[in-house]
């Protein structure tokens, strides 16, 4: 069984994204006609019909053309939209809540689930701040933000102040100034749920973030767990060698 057929995402959605990452890598030059059809389900080992699905998806896009008895051709590329810039630093974090856009979905005041107390380093059933958050950039979803916040700190601001400002800028701003933060990164397929949220298909690929934020005295004050959509936001690492020793200097989304 091949990679392809395994993927629990539809099979003319896979074809599409490796297409698409073909045309943004420029493997197709403009002008210049792309495979056809018949050549392209060989290579992805599908039919032609999911094929045409794809070529479907890519031309709705503006990535390419399709011209009867010529082929198929891909268009120059439109301006990117803006990606938000993110460094590992924490005010960098706060930058990039400043520049955009927030629906806040939920604020509620519920019992930890166990990983969530055992992330805060709370009680088993402790009570903890909820809240569900989608940021948009030029009007365009490109997260999805649940957060989760000990109730003794979730207590100091309101709803329409988290729906108004960075939740970091509002920790600061109660007394819990953040300055520590560990995370880890990996993927995770989008629900119907998340995918309507963010505007792609099903079992899209997500780019999963999960982020502790501690303040000075190493209290756990946040914890989030964030998914964005890859297309619009990616991570960029920098090292710094330090004797025998690579140290992380950030993150950036770019």
């Amino acid at each position: 069984m091949s990679n392809m057929t395994a993927n629990p995402m539809p099979r003319y959605h896979q074809v599409y994204l490796l297409l698409r990452q073909k045309i943004l890598e420029g493997e197709w030059p403009v002008g210049t006609p792309m495979p056809g059809e018949h050549e392209l389900a060989l290579a992805h080992d599908v039919s032609r019909i999911t094929v045409r699905n794809a070529l479907g998806r890519l031309q709705r896009e503006g990535l390419i053309t399709r011209r009867r008895g010529s082929g198929t051709f891909v268009q120059p590329l439109k301006p990117q939209r803006r990606r938000e810039n993110l460094q590992g630093l924490l005010e960098n974090l706060i930058a990039m809540g400043l520049r955009t856009e927030v629906r806040l979905l939920k604020f509620a005041y519920v019992p930890a689930p166990p990983d969530v107390a055992e992330q805060l380093e709370l009680k088993l059933g402790s009570v903890v701040q909820k809240s569900i958050r989608v940021r948009l950039s030029d009007g365009v979803p490109f997260s999805h933000l649940t957060t989760w916040v000990p109730e003794d700190v979730g207590r100091h601001y309101r709803p329409d102040d988290l729906a108004e400002r960075p939740l970091l800028t509002l920790l600061r701003e109660v007394g819990f100034p953040p300055t520590h933060a560990e995370q880890v990164i990996s993927c995770k397929l989008a629900d119907s749920v998340i995918a309507k949220l963010l505007e792609v298909e099903p079992a899209s690929s997500l780019l999963w973030v999960r982020r502790q934020v501690r303040t000075q005295s190493q209290r756990p004050i946040e914890y989030i767990e964030a998914l964005y959509r890859p297309d619009l936001y990616e991570y960029k690492i920098s090292l710094v060698r330090q004797g025998d020793i690579w140290s992380h200097l950030g993150e950036r989304p770019g």
